[in-house]
């Protein structure tokens, strides 16, 4: 493949944290200790909560990597249990800060090969703005958001100014999957990123149109990993209900077909006729590559499971690079 090949979804941790000066007590501020060669563990409140390698935050390791996996630029976004909406407001704006200088830092190595997208706190949505507007400064394409703060979908209307100013200022809103709805059901040895974070993306986005926010502002790119979740499915129900629910239709100005046609979903589904269902749906013009890129339930062959879906030609060039350097307003 001779044209650029963007993946706008994989993550970066530091390979340290500053240690925490904040005033709060028992705040789950993370830390890295040693693990095994080339990796280091991610310690929130004593406890590993994940191992990570040194393609999290080595500039080379990463660039070798992304030779082996056909990609040329990454759009790179923090581990999302660093968006930090759960600690106090003073405590986050360091940790956002924190990461976005880092992942500057990272695009300033390799700025042909990086594109970043930072992290706001969330939870008060005047910091996140301002915090937006920091990311901007640093020439990020916009920044990654979970799936809901603290319980509260993305689409509340509480969150509507910051959906607006990123619309205003043309930054990229990418949404990931966090400490999913649904984890008290899964039964057996799997983990919550494998059984929940479908359902849990799929909330997030329907929210965006149910709520009406994405059909009050759509000139707002925004993105939703894992293909979506659940949504390719559950939008049809959606329309059916907007079509037989009087309130339904009173409240949005659009069918929710519209809407979730504007926004962008990665492929990040594994099986290759999924990733045709995700085409079909949306259209070829809204389905990028992501790989979540370096963790274990990544897929690292993307361009593989594209061809694997029968996509070639001018529809292959569109999902590995064109849609994302729209998305990412390149």
């Amino acid at each position: 493949m001779t044209h650029d090949c963007i993946d706008v979804h994989t993550h970066i941790v530091p390979e340290n944290f500053p240690a925490y000066k904040g005033k709060g007590r028992d705040v789950p501020w993370p830390s890295m200790a040693p693990a095994h060669a080339c990796h280091r563990h991610v310690m929130i409140s004593g406890k590993v909560y994940r191992t990570v390698a040194d393609g999290s935050w080595s500039v080379p390791r990463r660039i070798e990597d992304m030779g082996a996996m056909r990609i040329t630029r990454q759009a790179i976004s923090p581990m999302p249990e660093l968006l930090s909406y759960w600690l106090p407001l003073e405590d986050a704006r360091v940790m956002c800060r924190y990461l976005n200088d880092q992942i500057a830092h990272m695009v300033g190595e390799a700025p042909a090969r990086f594109i970043g997208l930072g992290a706001v706190p969330l939870q008060d949505v005047d910091a996140a703005i301002r915090e937006l507007e920091y990311c901007k400064t640093l020439k990020f394409a916009g920044i990654e958001i979970a799936s809901h703060v603290n319980g509260t979908s993305i689409g509340d209307a509480r969150f509507e100014p910051f959906f607006a100013a990123a619309e205003k200022m043309g930054a990229a809103v990418f949404v990931h999957a966090l400490r999913p709805a649904g984890q008290d059901r899964i039964v057996g040895a799997f983990p919550e990123q494998a059984v929940c974070f479908p359902g849990d993306i799929g909330l997030a986005c329907a929210s965006m149109i149910t709520g009406g926010i994405a059909s009050r502002h759509p000139q707002l790119r925004i993105a939703f990993s894992h293909g979506g979740g659940v949504m390719s499915i559950l939008l049809a129900r959606l329309v059916h209900a907007w079509n037989m629910f009087p309130k339904a239709k009173e409240s949005l100005s659009e069918s929710p077909a519209v809407t979730a046609r504007r926004f962008y979903y990665d492929e990040l589904v594994f099986e290759p006729r999924a990733v045709q269902y995700l085409v079909d749906i949306y259209g070829a013009s809204q389905i990028v590559i992501g790989t979540d890129y370096p963790f274990a339930l990544g897929d690292m062959h993307p361009v593989k499971t594209l061809e694997l879906a029968g996509i070639h030609g001018e529809t292959l060039v569109a999902l590995s690079s064109t849609n994302a350097k729209r998305f990412l307003g390149l």
